[in-house]
């Protein structure tokens, strides 16, 4: 089944050019279509979901926790199926999933009233939160899971030397994309109507990217009878191990120390940053903050986290992952004790830096670090357990700072908590060796791919 139809409409090796550039570009695309799915899509609707459906704003909010974690739960169930059927399938697959999800979105309060039709009844209320976590989990599952694990992981599979190079470009334009998605929704949602917005996005899935997805996504190279990076490499270059000698299973990843050493700074950065986002203005303002300065900080966040991307990505193809994880560890513990003392000083700009550096190197670790560890034959249950972990945790954090908040008082006690777990994990980090530095080398002479050798 991955290799089905996989020389048409055209054969990847006749292109004349390595094939793996046209996979980068097709991941970035693959990245920026899952914005639907994302925080940054869903939250451009979520006040005309509320004025039409009904429901109030802790009921959409708790709908889409549910709904998120819900996915979360299945992902490593979804990245087996990407191991079994490979990227082009797998992500037409969720292409036509997040279509369907966003047709039935843009038709939710219609839906909902068609089941109960008196919107002051608690039945209307228990039917609307059902249907919303139902809609939120499908969207989430096939926008910010699926289809953003795929897009990743096969341009890890296209290459192995420059894996670092190429991710840090990903992220670049990742970055840049997302960053303007939210204006070019209300963009959309002003000349048409929040309805025909997802009706639009929804055809455009269907139709057009999946067709995309079909001409341009390959699984990996050799099925396409090229080499990753168009040429043959060693196991390690620059006294790095960038090819993995030894395949993992999920369950033997697991018992590995290195494995949740770099696992879980990324869920607690991905658990602060939703809490973060989605508390911003009530967070800036507990901390005497105006709104203009809480929504100053993300151009200096993205210039700093451009850069790292960038620098990152070319590090660590020539050093040892586990000197990015602790520059990782560090900046996300200076960005939450300093969200943790805000004040209109030092800690605002600590926390530009520190949150700056683990943007940066966020995609870095999220992308290189488990086909690097633990190689490619498992990569998308392994990737799939990470993807879960990741979005299980972005749906508790804005949760649990809610609730230090009106428990404990102060958003702070939520910072300063997890900034103890990542004083310990930072202590560990020193640990963070790959797993295959202690098998021997097995050399290899490179060997320049000229494509149509490999026909």
């Amino acid at each position: 089944m991955k290799s089905r139809w996989n020389e048409f409409p055209f054969k990847p090796a006749k292109v004349p050019f390595f094939y793996g550039w046209v996979i980068l570009f097709a991941s970035v695309v693959g990245i920026l279509m899952s914005a639907p799915g994302q925080t940054i899509g869903v939250s451009t609707f979520t006040d005309y979901l509320i004025d039409n459906i009904g429901l109030s704003r802790n009921q959409i909010s708790t709908s889409y926790m549910v709904g998120t974690i819900a996915s979360s739960l299945i992902l490593t169930w979804a990245g087996r199926m990407y191991d079994r059927y490979g990227a082009r399938w797998t992500a037409m697959a969720a292409s036509l999933l997040m279509a369907f999800v966003l047709v039935c979105l843009s038709q939710s309060d219609r839906i909902i009233r068609l089941i109960v039709n008196d919107v002051r009844s608690n039945f209307y209320t228990a039917t609307a939160v059902v249907i919303m976590i139902l809609l939120f989990f499908v969207l989430r599952f096939s926008g910010q899971g699926v289809l953003t694990m795929v897009s990743r992981n096969m341009l890890m599979k296209w290459f192995v030397a420059r894996r670092g190079i190429v991710n840090g470009l990903m992220s670049v334009f990742v970055a840049l994309g997302f960053s303007v998605a939210p204006l070019a929704f209300d963009q959309l949602i002003q000349l048409t109507s929040w309805r025909h917005s997802w009706l639009i996005m929804g055809v455009f899935a269907g139709v057009i990217f999946t067709i995309f997805v079909f001409i341009f996504f390959r699984d990996n190279p050799e099925e396409s009878g090229l080499l990753p990076d168009g040429e043959k490499h060693g196991h390690r270059e620059h006294h790095v191990t960038i090819k993995a000698f030894q395949q993992y299973t999920l369950k033997e990843v697991r018992k590995t120390l290195s494995f949740w050493l770099y696992a879980l700074p990324l869920a607690v950065h991905t658990l602060y940053v939703t809490a973060f986002t989605f508390h911003l203005v009530s967070l800036f303002d507990m901390a005497g903050l105006n709104r203009e300065k809480a929504l100053g900080i993300f151009i200096p966040v993205s210039v700093i986290s451009v850069f790292v991307s960038l620098a990152g990505g070319w590090l660590c193809d020539r050093i040892k992952l586990k000197y990015l994880l602790i520059v990782a560890t560090a900046g996300e513990l200076i960005a939450l004790i300093s969200l943790g003392n805000l004040n209109d000083g030092f800690f605002y700009y600590s926390f530009i830096i520190g949150h700056g550096i683990i943007g940066g190197l966020f995609n870095v670790l999220m992308t290189v670090t488990w086909p690097r560890f633990y190689g490619q034959k498992h990569l998308g249950s392994i990737s799939g357990f990470v993807m879960s972990l990741v979005v299980f945790s972005s749906a508790l954090g804005p949760v649990l700072y809610s609730f230090s908040l009106t428990r404990l008082g102060s958003y702070d006690y939520a910072s300063l908590g997890f900034a103890v777990l990542m004083v310990i994990l930072l202590a560990f980090s020193f640990k963070g060796d790959n797993p295959q530095d202690k098998f021997e080398n097995e050399t290899s002479k490179p060997i320049k791919n000229g494509t149509k050798e490999y026909n």
